[in-house]
């Protein structure tokens, strides 16, 4: 480290001890990481939205339509090239594992150039239509401020993990609007060890980036108008958990054989072409898959039900309702495959929006078949913002993350009973089926601790002397009486 850097740390720190306990300092440092984190998931998703609208609107050309087919692969491309070109690219991770491999096996350390990098990257991967979502670059991004701004200051292992996960419930915050689920969503998947210390932080962080998050984007991501839940849905709310439940084990299996698949093209360019090749043919098929997949969502909200067919080959049978159902069925598989492309050929992204996507997908096939049926008449649109809660609890075995995010990003706490229920019954289905999430399977094969257990063994045998070492003391005097130091000591 620089001298002239190290010596600039030393004199901040001793300031601080002087004047702010250590308690304190860390309710400001939360602040500055809200602040931070609420800035990178605006910028993120600023960025994004330009390059999108600089595709689709500032491009004049006849058939610039048939470009939608080859923009991802583009977008695939620049994410390589970027990476590396500025970026090792064994340096450079994605998805929400490295995190929580960083808290248990690296001192909670994340590499500085993530800061950046992951919004740079994951930008060029979404914006030109990868089929993945924004979330887990954002949570990576926050994290990295969190556990670099601690680490500046020489924190120990615990405060550096602390604001590590403030970073990243401040990304959710920041990206959905969303404190509480930013919040819970740091102590379900980065903070299982929670205590009411760590609270504060963590509750300042969210809704400073709540806060910073609106400034530049007041709009909810959706809109829901319900009336709220019918007891008679009760039943069929427990037949779309277990639904939900068995596509998320499906999506377990496919996430891993899909890696598998790639793993075994060693070049990465081959990557992108086979990747990218097949990612341009299933957004040919299906358009529903380009880009994020949210406007498709708040189209099926808004009852936009033909919407899934706009601009597809089979547009004209869009007001068959059963060519519409088995076409959003297809659609739905092709989101799982299309995202688990993206990410294996080269692009950054995570499956935290996909997950929501499916959900949501499930939760309309399921309520407009009954529907079509004749059996009952559903809210198509509860049931959709109940699937996409069902589909994150599942997949990422987040059940809490679930119901409070689809709560506030719809304003929908009148279904928080039906969302508590499918979230529940989707968590158990799939943990039956999948002794570890999505993100912890890997962690596992590596013998990376993932019980609660096991973890505590392992932070044991890891910790760092210079860590645990107390800084934080005042100095005694064999002629000193507690009298006399009293207001020093304490």
């Amino acid at each position: 480290m620089n001298a002239n850097l190290l010596t600039l740390i030393t004199r901040v720190n001793r300031w601080r001890k002087q004047k702010i306990s250590k308690a304190n300092f860390l309710i400001v440092l939360a602040a500055v990481v809200g602040v931070l984190g609420g800035l990178a998931a605006s910028l993120l998703k600023g960025i994004t939205h330009f390059i999108e609208d600089s595709l689709q609107n500032d491009l004049h050309w006849k058939y610039k339509y048939y470009l939608y087919l080859f923009f991802p692969l583009m977008g695939i491309f620049f994410t390589v090239l970027y990476i590396k070109t500025f970026i090792r690219k064994s340096k450079f991770k994605h998805g929400l594992t490295p995190i929580m491999h960083s808290i248990s096996h690296n001192s909670s350390k994340i590499g500085f150039h993530n800061i950046y990098s992951q919004i740079i990257s994951s930008a060029l991967t979404t914006g030109f239509g990868g089929s993945v979502g924004l979330e887990a670059p954002i949570v990576y991004s926050g994290s990295s401020i969190g556990s670099n701004i601690a680490r500046f200051f020489g924190l120990s292992y615990r405060e550096v993990t602390l604001l590590l996960a403030c970073g990243a419930g401040a990304g959710i915050s920041g990206a959905f609007n969303s404190p509480i689920a930013g919040m819970v969503f740091a102590i379900e998947i980065l903070l299982p060890t929670f205590s009411i210390p760590v609270f504060i932080p963590l509750l300042i962080s969210v809704a400073t980036a709540s806060v910073i998050s609106r400034l530049f984007n007041s709009k909810p991501l959706f809109v829901l108008v319900t009336d709220g839940w019918a007891m008679h849905a009760l039943f069929f709310y427990v037949i779309l958990a277990l639904a939900v439940g068995y596509f998320s084990v499906y999506f377990f299996k496919l996430n891993f054989f899909v890696k598998r698949q790639f793993d075994k093209i060693k070049k990465p360019y081959n990557k992108i072409w086979t990747g990218g090749i097949i990612l341009g043919l299933l957004i040919a098929i299906f358009p529903a898959l380009y880009g994020e997949g949210y406007i498709t969502i708040q189209q099926l909200l808004n009852g936009k039900y033909t919407s899934l067919m706009a601009n597809s080959f089979f547009s004209d049978f869009r007001d068959q309702p059963w060519l519409l159902i088995l076409f959003a069925v297809l659609t739905l598989f092709g989101k799982s495959f299309a995202s688990l492309l993206t990410i294996y050929s080269g692009g950054n992204g995570g499956t935290f929006g996909p997950a929501l996507i499916m959900g949501g997908f499930i939760g309309f096939i399921f309520a407009h078949t009954v529907n079509q049926l004749g059996w009952v008449q559903l809210n198509t649109t509860n049931f959709i913002v109940v699937g996409m809660a069902a589909a994150l609890s599942g997949i990422m075995h987040a059940p809490l993350t679930g119901v409070f995010l689809i709560a506030e990003i719809t304003g929908g706490y009148e279904l928080m009973v039906p969302l508590m229920l499918v979230s529940a019954i989707s968590y158990f289905v799939n943990k039956a089926n999948t002794k570890h999430s999505i993100y912890t399977k890997s962690l596992a094969e590596n013998e990376t601790p993932v019980t609660q257990e096991l973890k505590d063994g392992n932070v044991l045998r890891r910790m760092k002397l210079k860590y645990l070492l107390e800084k934080d003391y005042v100095l005694l005097s064999p002629d000193d009486t507690p009298a006399g130091r009293s207001n020093d000591i304490i």
